[in-house]
């Protein structure tokens, strides 16, 4: 997307050399006087009377018609509406507009989109299935007897190991994200221009920037393993009753500080791509287009990822089911106490359950990343204007001006 002009960022690119010139007064054509004053000879000043009634002295004109006489219109007429070549109109996007945009865009090329990130679940889910049977350690039990700091050792311990197989787990997740990103990201640019695209075309434009979207989930996860390690490290480190309450107010105030980067850090994949930022420029141009609007980033993004949820719970329920009982396991050791021993059965159908919700969820939640990105350049920089003129569209040329 380097090549249209709309994706760039504001005072990244030099200009063509040709500046618009400001309206300025007129000179004076007897050269005298200093310039861009108003003549010296102006004609005398009119008399301003109250307005009459229209019709009311002899000699007045008719009223013309929507002007106090004949027939009214109820207002002054709407907008126009705004253009829309592709999947989304061209002005500051609502909610709907942005969820309709990415599920009508993958809908348009569900090949392309639904095909990759078929991929890219299949893989991810085989490495993950793999990592919990040979490399992940088992879950902790817990003694449901235990008291005092029997009990709190044995919820450190439990939290320890939860955070230790969820890192890796995490990670591949992550890394599949910004891989189905990459391609997606590409796809709803051009969706949103109106221009077919195929997964040759899409992956040859987003290959050069899978290696920095790579550096940015590393990066990211590395900010956020950091934020959570100073907030649970001093009081796991103490190890008493003390220490577990000083863990748990570390807990929670990294959590908020995460919660708060990512929101920021968000729209940094789709400016990472469609502006081809560095990584730190790519985190920094995201807060910036955050800034000002993080509760409605955050709303959105809610509302995104419950949506997400309520897909994998439904999904995962009969999977779950059925995974049960294939490998023999009882319902009641998953939800007990003790750890319980799957095999598998087991794993192979609760992976294709999350081959299945991975595969719709991925290019989900990516259109509504890049979407939500194009929508706080509309807002803030008239990218719609850019947009506009990369899609072709009549009465949209070079010297239209920005609002």
């Amino acid at each position: 997307m380097n090549d249209s002009p709309g994706w760039a960022s504001p005072g990244s690119a030099p200009s063509d050399g040709k500046e618009k010139a400001i309206p300025r007064p007129s000179d004076p054509q007897d050269g005298s006087g200093p310039t861009g004053q108003w003549s010296p000879e102006q004609p005398p000043p009119g008399q301003w009377s109250p307005p009459s009634n229209p019709g009311s002295g002899p000699g007045t004109r008719p009223p013309a018609p929507d002007w106090g006489g004949g027939p009214q219109r109820q207002g002054w007429a709407g907008p126009p509406p705004a253009a829309k070549p592709g999947v989304i109109p061209l002005r500051p996007l609502s909610l709907g507009e942005i969820l309709d945009g990415s599920v009508s865009a993958l809908r348009a090329h569900w090949r392309t989109a639904l095909g990759f990130s078929l991929t890219v679940s299949v893989i991810t889910q085989i490495a993950v299935i793999l990592m919990q049977r040979y490399l992940l350690p088992e879950p902790t039990s817990i003694d449901p007897n235990a008291t005092g700091t029997e009990a709190l050792r044995q919820t450190a311990d439990s939290a320890r190991s939860t955070l230790i197989s969820l890192a890796p787990v995490s990670l591949l997740s992550m890394i599949a994200t910004l891989f189905t990103a990459s391609v997606v990201t590409v796809i709803i640019s051009r969706s949103v221009l109106g221009r077919p695209t195929t997964l040759a075309d899409s992956w040859a434009e987003a290959r050069p920037r899978v290696l920095p979207l790579l550096g940015l989930t590393v990066l990211v996860a590395v900010i956020m393993a950091a934020i959570m390690a100073v907030g649970i490290g001093p009081g796991l480190l103490l190890g008493s009753e003390a220490g577990a309450a000083l863990a748990f107010l570390g807990f929670a105030a990294a959590c908020v500080v995460m919660l708060w980067l990512n929101v920021s850090f968000a729209l940094a994949a789709p400016a990472l791509m469609l502006e081809r930022q560095s990584i730190v420029a790519a985190l920094r141009r995201s807060a910036k287009l955050v800034r000002g609007a993080w509760w409605r980033t955050f709303g959105i993004l809610a509302l995104t990822y419950l949506l997400t949820f309520l897909l994998t719970f439904l999904v995962s329920i009969p999977f779950t089911a059925i995974a049960v009982v294939a490998d023999g396991t009882e319902v009641s050791d998953l939800f007990g106490g003790t750890a319980p021993s799957v095999g598998w059965p087991f794993l192979i159908v609760t992976g294709i359950g999350e081959v299945i919700v991975s595969t719709l969820i991925y290019p989900f939640v990516a259109g509504v990343m890049a979407l939500l990105y194009m929508d706080q350049r509309i807002r803030r920089e008239a990218l719609d204007l850019d947009l506009a003129r990369a899609a072709g569209l009549p009465g949209y040329g070079d010297n239209t001006p920005r609002s």
